[in-house]
């Protein structure tokens, strides 16, 4: 037999999960390769508990090597150029070749494109600002906290309320809550507006039971450092005492050099299938854009992308065999939104459905902040597995009435 190369860039969770999907059901003779500069795996979900010290970082850190299965090479490397004409990708150690690449590099913050954000927010969204915004919130005092959206499209779209809440859950336990506001500014419209007006509405509801204001629509031009403002295009200064910031997102260099994004940036694939523009080159998870019926493009989740790593692997192994591909994504996703007080909300739902993505409300409860927790121990392989995380969430499900589909 003459083994294939399957060239993975990128060891997140849906990298992760097209190599163990591979490994796992490919013989010996074909190599799946997994390109990632870094040796630990972060779980960003976990990211936000980090900022309230429900979790220290260490605890969210896994070596890589132990999230992947055996026989699975990894090559800590950053990916400098991608050939698609020659099939081949240059790394800081060299070129690799393939005969089928998987793109999943992600989406890299770009807090240097809004002036003033590198020295005025700290940013939930890695561990290094999740971890200064908890020094910060255990010495603030009381006075104006800001969440602020800088751009969009960003990873996580419930993330920047689910920062608001827990920011204010925080202050409540401290006692101080009554010394503070809290207030979200963002460009969107509605929170989570792909899914919906509804979900939106609804979580503008919970924010506003937490006494948290929403701001929408408003477009940012910069942050004054010295006097603690943010400076709109459409909107007079509004000042603040703490910021947390989500930075501008675009794709990685490696990517934004090929002939493969379109006009957003992004690479645009199959929605179904994945591949892009050329012949057993793949795409998956925050880097690609997906255009949904609506007009509205796919969220950028770990989920999607989880989901979207087994489909590409299963419809690589299908062509290897010589089958006809026949896996194909179904656009079903989920997610949480911690509430704080150890609550949490939960939706999912079809974001492929015509002509508007169908998706649930949120519903609350203590049980779904626990799903996300085994959902963490299920990701950082401390003891949940597969099955038993699709059992504990389909009986969330059923006892809520909201229905859940795990990626298979």
């Amino acid at each position: 037999m003459i083994g294939k190369t399957i060239l993975i860039l990128g060891g997140g969770v849906g990298g992760i999960a097209a190599a163990n999907r591979l490994r796992q059901r490919l013989p010996s003779p074909h190599r799946v390769i997994v390109v990632e500069k870094r040796a630990k795996f972060v779980f960003t979900p976990s990211l936000l508990w980090v900022m309230t010290g429900q979790r220290r970082s260490g605890q969210i850190i896994k070596d890589l090597h132990n999230l992947l299965f055996p026989g699975i090479e990894i090559v800590h490397a950053e990916i400098m150029e991608i050939d698609v004409e020659k099939q081949k990708a240059r790394t800081e150690t060299g070129y690799l070749d393939y005969d089928f690449l998987v793109i999943a590099l992600g989406a890299e913050l770009a807090p240097e494109k809004i002036p003033g954000f590198d020295v005025s927010a700290l940013t939930p969204y890695d561990l290094e600002g999740a971890a200064g915004l908890l020094n910060a919130l255990e010495r603030f005092e009381g006075g104006r906290v800001a969440v602020l959206v800088s751009s969009t499209p960003y990873k996580c779209p419930a993330a920047p309320y689910e920062t608001a809440l827990l920011l204010e859950d925080f202050l409540r336990k401290r006692g101080i809550r009554d010394r503070c506001q809290v207030n979200i500014f963002t460009p969107e419209k509605l929170p989570m507006g792909v899914a919906g007006p509804a979900m939106g509405k609804a979580v503008v509801g919970i924010l506003a039971d937490k006494n948290i204001g929403f701001h929408p629509e408003l477009t940012l031009a910069e942050i004054d450092p010295g006097g603690k403002e943010l400076k709109f295009t459409n909107h007079e200064p509004v000042p603040f005492d703490l910021l947390a910031g989500i930075p501008p997102h675009r794709a990685p260099l490696a990517i934004r050099t090929t002939p493969l994004p379109d006009e957003s940036g992004w690479i645009p694939v199959d929605k179904y299938t994945l591949q892009t523009g050329k012949e057993n080159v793949f795409a998956i998870g925050d880097v690609t854009v997906i255009t949904l019926s609506n007009g509205m493009a796919l969220p950028k989740a770990g989920v999607f992308a989880e989901g979207q790593g087994l489909i590409v692997a299963d419809r690589i192994i299908e062509k290897i065999r010589g089958e006809t591909p026949r896996a194909k994504f179904d656009g079903l996703g989920f997610c949480w939104i911690e509430t704080g007080g150890r609550s949490a909300g939960f939706a999912s739902g079809e974001f492929y459905n015509e002509p508007d993505p169908d998706v649930g409300l949120p519903r609350t409860g203590k049980v779904w902040h626990w799903g996300k927790i085994l959902f963490e121990r299920y990701w950082l392989g401390q003891g949940m597995g597969r099955t038993a995380l699709r059992f504990v969430l389909n009986f969330g499900g059923r006892v809520l009435g909201v229905p859940v589909s795990l990626p298979r």
